[in-house]
C-alpha cells in the first residue's frame, strides 16, 4: 500500500509517499519545501502533486502530521507558527484520498514503531519488557510526550500535554531556576525549562548570576541555535554550563515521565535540540538525574533509554498513521 504523508511544521514542510507493504515505511519519494513559500496548506500539498507527478498514482490515503491544535473531531487545524487553518476533509476532496491530520508529536510517537535500529543510541539498556509500553518525549521548540502501545495495525497513540506539567527542581541552582520561571512567566512548567525555548530560559538566568558572554547570543536570531553552537564549542562557556544543566532537567523530567507512564517498552528521546546537542547529552548528568528516584531508582533503572538519531522521524510517523484502519 502506498500513503501520502506528511510533517508540516511553521518553518519547513516535509512531504513524502512511502510504501507499506513490509511494514515499516519505505519511502519512494521526499520533498522538502518553505512553509512561508505558501498561504495555506492547500497550495503546499499543489505543489507536491506537481513535484511528484506519476509518483501519486495508487496513493491510498494520506496522513498530515500538524503544529496546531486540532478540533475536538480531528478534522481541522489551526497552526501555532503560521497564520494557516485547514480542514481535513476539504482536503480529500482536493486530493482525491482520505486525509487525516494528526498532532506532530503523535506522529513522532508512531515513528518509533518504524525506527530502524541504526537510527538508536542505547543510553541504558534496562530490563525492556515485550509489547511493554513505549514513551516518546521530544526536546524541540517545545516539549513533547506521547505513549505508543502495540504494534502494526494494534499500534495506538496515547497523546498528553505532559510538558506543560510543572517543572520539579532537584538541586538548589534548580530551585532557583524555578523562582526565576516563576517571575517572569507566571507558572514554571517542563516545556518553560526542558526545550528550545528552555535553553535560551536557562542560559537567560545563568547570565542574572554571572558575567554575560560577548557578543550575546540572546541578541541573535535564533538564539537557542547559538547558545547550542557555542556549547558544543567552548568547554569554558557559560553556553555549555546552561547545556549541562539543562540536560539534568530533562534527565529528571524523562524520569518522572517514564515512572507516570511505566514504560517498560522503553523511553525513546527525540526532538531537534536533543539531536543537535547529542555529544552533550552523551557527557551529561541525564542518565544519572533520570534514575535519581529515591525508592523507585532500580524501577528507573530498569526502563530503556534510547536517543533516536533519525532527523525525519514525524514524517514516518505520518506514514504508519495514513494506514486505514481497515486495511
Amino acid at each position: 500500500m502506498k500513503v501520502l504523508a506528511g510533517d508540516l511544521g511553521g518553518t519547513k514542510a516535509l512531504l513524502g509517499i512511502a510504501d507499506l507493504a513490509e511494514g515499516r515505511p519505505k519511502f519512494l519519494l521526499t520533498r522538502r519545501l518553505a512553509s512561508a513559500d505558501f498561504s495555506g496548506v492547500a497550495g503546499l500539498l499543489e505543489q507536491f502533486r506537481a513535484e511528484a507527478g506519476d509518483a501519486l498514482r495508487g496513493v491510498a490515503a494520506a496522513c498530515l502530521a500538524v503544529a496546531g491544535p486540532l478540533s475536538a473531531d480531528g478534522r481541522r487545524v489551526r497552526f501555532t507558527n503560521l497564520p494557516w487553518e485547514s480542514d481535513a476533509d476539504e482536503l480529500s476532496r482536493q486530493l482525491g484520498m482520505p486525509v487525516r491530520f494528526a498532532n506532530d508529536f503523535a506522529a513522532v510517537a508512531a515513528g518509533v514503531s518504524a525506527v530502524a535500529p541504526e537510527q538508536l543510541i542505547t543510553l541504558q539498556a534496562g530490563a525492556p519488557v515485550a509489547n511493554g509500553l513505549r514513551l516518546a518525549i521530544g526536546a524541540g521548540t517545545g516539549l513533547g510526550v506521547a505513549a505508543v502501545v502495540g504494534e502494526g495495525r494494534n499500534l495506538r497513540i496515547l497523546s498528553s500535554e505532559g510538558g506543560h506539567v510543572g517543572f520539579a527542581p532537584a538541586n538548589e541552582l534548580q530551585d532557583a531556576f524555578a523562582v526565576w520561571l516563576r517571575r517572569e512567566h507566571e507558572r514554571a512548567t517542563a516545556e518553560r525549562a526542558i526545550s528550545g525555548m528552555g535553553l535560551i530560559n536557562l542560559y537567560r538566568f545563568l547570565a542574572t548570576r554571572e558575567t554575560p558572554e560577548d557578543p550575546d547570543p540572546l541578541v541573535a536570531a535564533d538564539p537557542a541555535a547559538v547558545i547550542g553552537a557555542r556549547a558544543l564549542s567552548d568547554a569554558g562557556s557559560l553556553a555549555r554550563k546552561a547545556a549541562m544543566e539543562f540536560f539534568a532537567c530533562y534527565g529528571a523530567f524523562a524520569g518522572d515521565m517514564a515512572l507516570a507512564f511505566m514504560a517498560r517498552g522503553g523511553v525513546y528521546l527525540a526532538g531537534g535540540v536533543t539531536q543537535k546537542l547529542q555529544p552533550l547529552l552523551l557527557q551529561s548528568a541525564f542518565l544519572t538525574a533520570f534514575n535519581a528516584k529515591a525508592e523507585h531508582a532500580d524501577l528507573a533503572e530498569q526502563m530503556p533509554v534510547l536517543l533516536v538519531t533519525d532527523p525525519e522521524i514525524g514524517l514516518a510517523g505520518a506514514a504508519v498513521l495514513a494506514r486505514p484502519p481497515d486495511s
